[in-house]
């Protein structure tokens, strides 16, 4: 990936109760950033929404946008699959294409496809059999 990192904290709340302004602020953001490859810490929950309005809204299609998330929230030291799904992330921004994503469950979704199975708690595509 070369060069550094840059952090930029837009709200830490639970993604059911992000609001349109919320969610503006992402887009702004990103739209923005002096970046093209971005990651995006979210809440699973609304994550596939924000991938959607992110690809309906973002106007420059130079940037590729990984969202990722949680299933089991970090608290203390109870395990948690966050961090996987943030490596998982970080790896595959060098390989794809400028685009919006979402990475669960070790792999990569567009927003059109993914969906989160909140009883089986995982993310899969609808495309995939069985969902």
């Amino acid at each position: 990936m070369g060069g550094g990192f840059e952090f930029t904290q837009i709200c830490m709340k639970d993604s059911r109760s992000l609001t349109r302004e919320d969610v503006n602020n992402v887009l702004q953001t990103a739209e923005n950033s002096p970046h093209e490859k971005i990651i995006i810490t979210h809440g699973t929950y609304t994550m596939p929404d924000t991938a959607r309005f992110l690809s309906a809204n973002l106007k420059r299609k130079d940037q590729t946008i990984i969202l990722t998330g949680s299933m089991i929230p970090i608290q203390g030291f109870a395990p948690s699959d966050g961090p996987f799904h943030l490596g998982y992330a970080i790896a595959q921004l060098e390989y794809l294409k400028p685009g919006i994503y979402v990475a669960m469950n070790g792999k990569v979704f567009s927003p059109d496809e993914v969906v989160k199975i909140i009883s089986e708690g995982r993310f899969t595509s609808i495309f995939e059999k069985g969902v």
